[in-house]
């Protein structure tokens, strides 16, 4: 699907006619969110807190990546210097409670895959409620204002640097309407990212 206009995309990109200066440039998901992916990551994302399923997950997202063409052909575009790995950032008080964010966990497993460097170039900066029950317009509202460009002096150096040589893996548990990845996505084009595209283990 394109998650522009939400139609669908045979190479999961977003169209042409659907790019913007902004815009997501497209999203890659392992598996459908059924019955027995909502009972995976709601153990991975909810108490108990099954981290241990990190290793069980980013085999299964890998997996899917390396057999999946058109990602392949991401990757190796050769206008992109360099790819690295950019986690969705929970608020700092539900990172607490957690005491991890699951979308990191993904990333350092494909990291370690792909041989790519993660980087946590974002930082939340609006507590949100959860996007789970609320309609599009709902979500666009919520989500809005969620992210900013991480303040940190190392990735302030990055941005003015290396940044417009850069092409982002957004990393996420789930996407459904892409409202949280098209908002992460427009902090970092406009901070200089040359591509971003979405990676989610599971796709509604």
């Amino acid at each position: 699907m394109c998650l522009v206009c939400k139609r669908p995309s045979i190479d999961s990109l977003t169209h042409p006619r659907c790019r913007r200066r902004y815009s997501i440039d497209g999203a890659f998901s392992a598996i459908p969110y059924n019955k027995t992916a909502q009972k995976l990551i709601y153990n991975f994302k909810y108490k108990p807190y099954l981290s241990s399923l990190s290793e069980f997950l980013g085999n299964l997202l890998y997996e899917s990546l390396i057999q999946n063409e058109n990602f392949q052909n991401v990757l190796n575009d050769k206008k992109v210097k360099k790819w690295v790995l950019v986690p969705i950032p929970l608020f700092l008080s539900r990172f607490r409670k957690r005491g991890y964010n699951q979308s990191e966990i993904l990333a350092k497993e494909l990291g370690k895959k792909f041989n790519l460097e993660i980087l946590n170039l974002l930082k939340r900066v609006k507590e949100t409620k959860t996007q789970f029950g609320l309609k599009l317009p709902e979500r666009k509202k919520n989500i809005k204002g969620a992210f900013s460009f991480n303040k940190n002096e190392k990735y302030q150096m990055y941005q003015k640097y290396q940044m417009k040589d850069t092409g982002v893996f957004l990393i996420d548990d789930i996407v459904t309407t892409g409202s949280t990845l098209m908002e992460a996505a427009k902090v970092l084009k406009r901070k200089g990212a040359q591509k971003v595209i979405g990676i989610t283990l599971a796709r509604d």
